[in-house]
């Protein structure tokens, strides 16, 4: 009987994660104790004649002062590692939603595409029955190239229409241009 190969686990550590590690034990050596606590414990010392009080107070300034420069530091050190996580994702999630773009725009072309014979012919007949009050049916989300595709088939009372009703929406002048070549 052969025996089947296990694959490895990696064991790998990226840049991030050594940041992170090294982050999290700068945290763990750190000690917060508040100043007023600090003061407490000293003045304790001072009364039982164990320090003078000017050496209390400096020691409790010296303390504090330390302490916040370590908490500056960490701070700094966690800004900069929300950064670099921040930059990680954006370059991860910043390709993929390239991608949906792109597939919701091919996907997009397609259907119109495939629906754009069955509107048209759909508006001609439309257009014969005398219904509606617009010669291209859903005019305002047609494309420019939808448009002047049908153009072709409209009387010149309906291509004046569809002229004012182009210069007071997109005034596209691919549009404008295809209906006053289809006007003379």
């Amino acid at each position: 009987m052969a025996k089947q190969r296990q694959p490895k686990k990696r064991t790998t550590t990226t840049r991030g994660d050594k940041s992170l590690e090294a982050f999290r034990d700068a945290v763990e050596r750190s000690v917060n104790v508040p100043r007023d606590r600090l003061q407490e414990v000293f003045d304790d010392a001072v009364k039982r004649g164990r320090m003078t009080r000017g050496d209390a107070n400096e020691l409790v300034t010296r303390l504090v002062t330390r302490s916040r420069e370590q908490t500056d530091e960490l701070m700094k050190e966690l800004e900069r590692l929300m950064e670099q996580a921040r930059r990680q994702v954006e370059s991860t999630v910043k390709p993929a939603r390239r991608r949906a773009g792109k597939a919701v725009s091919r996907t997009t072309k397609r259907a119109r595409g495939a629906a754009e014979p069955v509107l048209a012919e759909a508006d001609r007949l439309r257009r014969r029955a005398g219904v509606g009050s617009s010669p291209i049916s859903g005019y305002d989300s047609l494309t420019a190239n939808q448009v002047k595709a049908r153009l072709r088939d409209l009387k010149p009372a309906e291509l004046r229409k569809i002229r004012t009703q182009e210069q007071a929406g997109k005034a596209r002048k691919s549009v404008l241009s295809a209906i006053e070549k289809a006007l003379g």
